[in-house]
């Protein structure tokens, strides 16, 4: 597996639904350091890993400055540069500190908000195959809606970050 740091166990989280921001009963996962960043073009490697991996559909950009969730996808965020300082889980959440070569791995309803970031802060964004991403904000409307979406999201076939056999596809299977 490509420039993937040693087989760890990512720190998992489980956020409440809050009245506005869903967030899911699947723990948001977060690998820290899991992929080694410092050879020269670590855009491209964190997207050759998620690509080896089975997920697609990639972007690079930073995270949003207002809180928002995805209700018809998971999402995966690899820090490529930098670090930064978001609040993922909505207002009653928990703020990380993300830095280059982490990746979180957000359940389908995971609010998340960039609190500050260095100025070189670039982040890999993939989704597993199937629905397309939208943004969502937090009203009354849209949590209704997302309560009736999210259950409807499939569960990814594959870790971003360890394939097949990786802790997200273990941890999620296990999850109601």
């Amino acid at each position: 597996m490509p420039d993937v740091k040693a087989r760890a166990e990512p720190l998992a989280i489980v956020f409440r639904d809050d009245g506005l921001v869903p967030n899911n009963p699947l723990p948001f996962l977060v690998y820290k350091a899991a992929v080694e960043v410092g050879r020269g073009h670590p855009e491209e490697t964190i997207e050759n890993l998620f690509g080896t991996n089975g997920w697609g559909d990639m972007w690079r950009n930073g995270v949003y400055d207002y809180l928002h969730y995805h209700a018809t996808v998971h999402e995966a965020l690899g820090v490529a540069r930098g670090h930064a300082r978001v609040r993922f889980g909505g207002d009653a959440g928990q703020e990380l500190e993300i830095r280059a070569g982490d990746v979180a791995i957000l359940p389908a309803g995971t609010g998340h908000q960039c609190l500050s970031a260095s100025s070189d802060f670039s982040v890999v964004g993939a989704y597993p195959p199937g629905a397309k991403m939208q943004i969502t904000r937090p009203t009354p409307e849209n949590h209704a809606k997302a309560l009736k979406s999210i259950p409807r999201v499939p569960l990814p076939e594959t870790d971003p970050v360890m394939g097949e056999d990786g802790p997200l596809v273990r941890l999620w299977k296990g999850t109601p």
